[in-house]
């Protein structure tokens, strides 16, 4: 035999030197669950590891992040079932809890970065990512609701704003609100490729933002599709977006890849919570190795395409790179 490939594999030092795909703190962004009080850090239950923050632990956690390496955070509010309503108005109150938080981090890490979410769920007495009419998802009317969501997420300090709803027209939209209030800095991380997904059980339980009646199918992607994530790529690219998403990671890789050959944009992948939850809850009952599926998760990731990654192990996987 001539061509031995098993001569590129023979010692660690040379698998090293033709690995192709590597990670590195650079490419995570960490999601923060944040919640209302004092000195609270609460465990999520079903995401061992993961906690909601108060606004001061929260400060404490991201100083261990930056510490480790992991200089970008995605935080995500759990509001209070009081302060939601049909349309959302919590979510463009300067003085709530997401807004007090995003100014409170740039204050105390200023060098940090915040990509901040832009979604109604958090905020909706319905539970969805828009208003809801006589059981419908109303697509336009929403879309005043982001702008203002973003445009107070950004006067707070949010580096990158994040549509999370999937409405029509909405990254466009939200750049225009933006660029006339002379944001022209603050870019757009568009859910580009967002489905909907039984992977987003413990997130919703963590923020308490499922919907009250329905579904999200509407809105959110099939997941039995692909080439549908062509056509939103390409409408966000030309709204505006600076970076495009695809939600869920590990069973989206295909998509990743795709996205990945078919634009220059940066392309971000979101390892989500019940992608964490499972490999937690293997390793826990001794199954599996949990630290070295958490290496090759991360992994097939980055090698599908995703220039970014926000998953629930970023600070994990920070912590495993100093050992």
């Amino acid at each position: 035999m001539i061509r031995r490939p098993r001569r590129n594999r023979q010692t660690e030092a040379i698998r090293n030197m033709v690995q192709e795909t590597s990670l590195s703190t650079h490419d995570f962004i960490y999601p923060l669950f944040i919640i209302e009080g004092q000195n609270q850090r609460i465990e999520v239950s079903s995401m061992p590891g993961i906690n909601r923050f108060s606004i001061d632990t929260a400060l404490e956690e991201v100083a261990a992040c930056v510490e480790l390496g992991v200089k970008t955070f995605a935080p995500f509010p759990s509001i209070r079932e009081q302060l939601k309503d049909k349309y959302a108005t919590e979510s463009h109150n300067p003085e709530g809890l997401f807004p007090t938080l995003i100014r409170e981090i740039k204050r105390n890490f200023p060098d940090v970065a915040l990509v901040t979410d832009v979604a109604m769920d958090p905020y909706s007495s319905d539970g969805h990512d828009g208003i809801v009419i006589n059981g419908e998802i109303i697509n336009d009317e929403t879309l005043e609701v982001l702008g203002k969501m973003a445009l107070t997420q950004a006067q707070a300090g949010a580096d990158i704003v994040a549509p999370s709803d999937m409405m029509d027209g909405r990254v466009g939209y939200i750049r225009k609100v933006l660029d006339e209030n002379g944001f022209h800095k603050v870019a757009i991380m568009s859910y580009t490729a967002k489905y909907a997904s039984a992977f987003y059980g413990p997130f919703r339980d963590a923020l308490d933002s499922a919907p009250k009646a329905g579904d999200k199918k509407t809105y959110q992607m099939n997941y039995a599709n692909s080439r549908e994530a062509l056509i939103e790529a390409e409408l966000d690219t030309l709204e505006g977006a600076d970076y495009l998403m695809v939600k869920p990671a590990l069973s989206y890789l295909d998509v990743i890849k795709l996205l990945r050959e078919n634009s220059n944009l940066p392309i971000a992948a979101y390892n989500v919570s019940g992608e964490y939850a499972m490999v937690k809850a293997a390793a826990q009952k001794g199954w599996i190795d949990g630290e070295k599926i958490m290496v090759e998760t991360l992994t097939s990731i980055k090698r599908a395409g995703a220039d970014i990654i926000l998953s629930y192990f970023a600070k994990e996987y920070a912590q495993y790179l100093k050992k």
